[in-house]
């Protein structure tokens, strides 16, 4: 996967946008306009704050089906994503928790989205929502089927599980890639806010032999010139949100501070770009 196709640079910043609880969650409350305004007011800020793509998931219908989600979830997620592409120019992609990468996919297909991220692609995990074993080669034929070209980002020894038997990660990075096929790999730390390890990063790396690595946890501007030494792109959602809790909305001042920190670190000539990504309505 070359990384600058997708996101116009080699090293991107990939924000995301929790959504509020939606239909059919326990914690639902009734008004998909409410989620629509908070998401369409983060994917802004991201935006505006320089982010190079856009993640958007259901992080509040916790406690998660481990699979299929309702339809009624794909319906609202897909609303959602259609009206953040009205705002912003850059990419797009989805992660329907807690493991239903079809949903992702059809969703990602039909709306124009460049971008999935799948939580459990090969092997068995198991997890809160009990064991989770990875649908690769369910979703590679599922995408050939319909034409899309949408990319496959999949966590590899996922936060907030464990495999069954003994953990390899060099073996689990070549297996994600090699045998299941993913165009990108993403590593985090054990729970969300938690970073991965700078060694399990070089692991990684070293392991996935020019198949972008992404930080999928616990990136912040603290850490993230160490953490990029050993990858080549980040997901960030905890550390950009209102003293940094993440049931708070997404602040722009830690966007901006975030996305300062990284260009800084890489500088890079093709990271040097407008931080403005927003759409001009008259």
């Amino acid at each position: 996967m070359d990384l600058y196709q997708v996101f116009k640079t080699r090293t991107p910043i990939i924000g995301v946008v929790h959504l509020l609880p939606l239909p059919t969650s326990p914690r639902w409350g009734g008004n998909l306009k409410t989620v629509i305004d908070r998401a369409e007011q983060e994917a802004t800020a991201l935006a505006s704050g320089g982010v190079d793509g856009i993640i958007v998931e259901n992080f509040f219908d916790a406690p998660f089906t481990k699979k299929q989600v309702d339809p009624a979830v794909v319906s609202a997620m897909t609303v959602i994503v259609q009206q953040i592409q009205s705002l912003v120019t850059i990419p797009i992609g989805l992660n329907v928790l807690r493991n239903d990468g079809q949903s992702g996919l059809a969703i990602a297909s039909c709306v124009g989205a460049q971008f999935i991220r799948v939580n459990v692609f090969n092997g068995v995990m198991a997890t809160d929502q009990g064991l989770i074993e990875g649908e690769a080669h369910q979703l590679l034929r599922y995408r050939r089927e319909l034409g899309s070209d949408v990319k496959i980002l999949a966590d590899v020894l996922v936060k907030h599980a464990r495999p069954l038997g003994a953990i390899n990660l060099t073996n689990a990075v070549q297996d994600t890639i090699e045998r299941g096929l993913a165009d990108a790999v993403i590593l985090s730390g054990w729970a969300t806010g938690s970073p991965p390890t700078q060694e399990d990063l070089e692991l990684a790396s070293s392991a996935a032999r020019g198949t972008p690595v992404l930080i999928g946890s616990g990136a912040s501007w603290e850490n993230i010139a160490k953490l990029m030494q050993a990858a080549d792109g980040v997901i960030v959602s905890s550390s950009l949100k209102r003293h940094g809790r993440r049931e708070l909305p997404i602040d722009p001042n830690r966007v901006n501070q975030f996305v300062e920190a990284a260009r800084q670190s890489w500088n890079t000539p093709e990271d040097s770009q407008s931080t403005s990504s927003l759409k001009l309505h008259s």
